[in-house]
């Protein structure tokens, strides 16, 4: 996920200076996301005020907010299992006991991790990953309970999503086989994890959802449809494909089933990337049959859809369900790379019950300041009605609230590299390591946002005055 850094921009020297504000233009009826959703009565018009420096050099808040580091990579678990692993990415919150909150936080290691997650018996896939989940319990104070391992020997897990049965969905982001980089099983794989008891739902992998680079996951609530994105950001890119469960009904281990897994397939379009003016529709689209799910010999994404072909995107990321619908992310295309066009990021509904898809946001490139070229990435709703956005590009490394009326402001920027990579290597205040966001998410009654830094891998719970 971590971005590669350049030397400055006039976006990068607004971050850094505080100046950074509603400027940042995009085009979208951001209206159609909220719809139908808890948050679609909030008004969420104006932002919450500009950045303050934090004089621990962690994380810069609007004035009236504060924030609570939760977990640090590297610190002890509290279960005794081992040590804080690294490479913190998506997360989901659950309804605890009395106020509290469940929270499921992966772990996007490969091999080379510095820090893996502990393998601890009953919950390892393949002792040789260093991937997985970490599970903390907080008290409605957000103060930490309890911390353990969820699932352990899984690889690179980046996102994933929660389901409407109160479980996490964590995605491996790798196509590694049996024998590759000194694995003993095949990845590529969705794995269930039970936020309260992991071990009643282990360390087993959902096949019949597919193998390939998995991102993140919606599930529609009526219908029990799975929607999963696939992050190829070379060609031949990522697809965008549903889940049709044999027991639609859900439950924890209902995906164990088995199912079918299709790819979407809209007439004419070859990319998405080719479309560029929002509230663009495309309606009869079809979902194909995945030849082979497993993809034994041939990446799903090469595999023979027929004469029409399939629908690919590069960079296929975040994923949710809102109302009726299902939305996912792209979070950037280039044509140098092989892409139809050329963006900053794109946000795309999908309309089961009419089979349209609708482009609704377009960031970038034709603006003044501009997000980076590899944002937006995990994205969630807000108490105030709006988006939050991850960013995940170069330089100053940001949280963006994106309102209902289309205004982007900086909600959380994170400078805690400051104080301690880049002060070993040297550094300074002017010249920091900043490293990027994930996992953005909110507790159940909205009174906290919890969010990642990527690396140093480190958990934050923030409060302040969301009705605003």
């Amino acid at each position: 996920m971590s971005g590669t850094r350049s030397s400055a921009t006039r976006r990068q020297v607004l971050a850094r200076t505080g100046a950074l504000g509603a400027s940042i233009a995009f085009t979208g009826a951001l209206s159609e996301l909220f719809a139908g959703t808890a948050t679609a009565a909030a008004q969420g018009r104006a932002g919450y005020g500009p950045l303050v420096p934090d004089p621990n050099g962690l994380l810069d808040l609007p004035e009236g907010f504060r924030y609570k580091v939760l977990s640090r990579e590297g610190d002890p678990l509290r279960s005794g299992e081992g040590r804080v692993p690294s490479n913190h990415d998506g997360m989901a919150a659950f309804r605890g006991r009395r106020g509290g909150v469940h929270l499921v936080r992966n772990h996007e290691n490969r091999v080379t991790a510095k820090i893996g997650v502990p393998t601890v018996e009953g919950l390892t896939y393949d002792p040789a990953a260093k991937g997985g989940c970490t599970a903390l319990a907080l008290d409605r104070d957000d103060d930490v309970l309890g911390e353990r391992v969820a699932i352990a020997g899984t690889a690179v897990n980046c996102a994933g999503g929660p389901t409407p049965w109160g479980t996490w969905l964590t995605c491996e982001e790798t196509e590694d086989k049996a024998g590759t980089n000194g694995y003993t099983k095949d990845h590529g794989f969705i794995f269930e994890v039970d936020p309260v008891d992991p071990r009643r739902t282990g360390a087993v992998p959902l096949t019949a959802m597919g193998r390939f680079q998995h991102e993140a996951i919606a599930v529609d609530p009526w219908r029990g449809v799975v929607y999963e994105t696939e992050d190829a950001f070379q060609k031949p890119f990522g697809l965008f494909y549903r889940f049709l469960p044999e027991r639609p009904g859900g439950g924890r281990g209902s995906l164990r089933a088995g199912g079918r897994l299709q790819a979407m397939r809209v007439p004419g379009l070859p990319d998405l990337s080719a479309v560029q003016e929002t509230g663009a529709s495309f309606g009869g689209v079809e979902w194909v049959d995945v030849p082979d799910p497993l993809a034994v010999s041939t990446p799903i994404r090469n595999q023979d859809f027929g004469p029409k072909g399939i629908t690919h995107a590069q960079k296929l990321e975040g994923c949710y369900w809102g109302g009726r619908c299902v939305y996912f992310v792209s979070s950037f295309a280039r044509s140098a790379e092989g892409s139809a066009g050329d963006h900053y990021g794109q946000v795309w509904r999908y309309d089961p019950a009419r089979r349209c898809l609708t482009l609704v946001i377009v960031f970038g490139p034709d603006t003044d300041i501009q997000l980076p070229g590899e944002s937006p990435d995990n994205i969630c709703l807000t108490p105030s009605g709006g988006l939050m956005v991850c960013e995940d590009g170069d330089g100053a490394q940001h949280v963006y609230g994106v309102t209902r009326g289309g205004r982007v402001y900086a909600m959380a920027r994170n400078a805690q590299a400051i104080t301690s990579a880049a002060a070993a290597a040297g550094g300074t205040p002017q010249d920091p390591a900043w490293g990027e966001f994930a996992g953005v998410t909110f507790s159940p009654d909205h009174r906290t946002m919890y969010v990642n830094c990527y690396t140093p891998g480190t958990t934050f719970a923030v409060t302040g005055p969301w009705h605003k």
